[in-house]
């Protein structure tokens, strides 16, 4: 029996498409492409990214995409100690599509991003008042001294006494 990678090669040389066209069409690098043609999975990026280089693949061989993402599922599960990593990251993947949030991933990234605009909000209100402080405090010092009107006694007669 011929392995997922050996099988997808063979697909591919029977349609005529070079592996460097689907690199060109895919984005996918090179030696991903010969690593999953090789079987070998553990020198791809891991999890819902393989399934997504395997779509890749299929789509510009001209394949049946969720066929050959299942196939490279059960490839994957067959090898060695494999099959915990890649469960995590499908139940983690089903959950993000379907909007759910899993109990360890997003919500602690959520806080923490909200920690950091508060902390970024606070920030700019301190920067702020400081900003308004130095100005009020800098036009009140450089406006002219308030002093008592002058006023202007008219000339008396000479030789009047005031």
């Amino acid at each position: 029996m011929t392995g997922f990678g050996e099988t997808l090669r063979k697909e591919r040389e029977a349609r005529g498409v070079a592996l460097e066209t689907i690199t060109r069409v895919t984005k996918i690098s090179n030696r991903h492409l010969l690593a999953l043609e090789q079987n070998q999975f553990d020198s791809l990026p891991g999890g819902v990214f393989n399934k997504g280089i395997v779509r890749g693949y299929a789509r510009a061989v001209g394949l049946n995409e969720e066929e050959w993402v299942q196939r490279y599922v059960s490839a994957y599960h067959s090898t060695a100690g494999s099959q915990d990593d890649e469960t995590d990251w499908v139940q983690f993947a089903e959950n993000a599509s379907k909007g759910r949030r899993s109990a360890e991933g997003a919500r602690p990234e959520m806080r923490l991003r909200w920690a950091g605009v508060l902390l970024l909000l606070l920030a700019l209100a301190g920067f702020s008042w400081f900003v308004w402080s130095y100005v009020r405090t800098k036009v009140s010092s450089n406006a002219a001294p308030v002093t008592a009107r002058q006023t202007t006694f008219a000339a008396s007669p000479a030789g009047t006494p005031n």
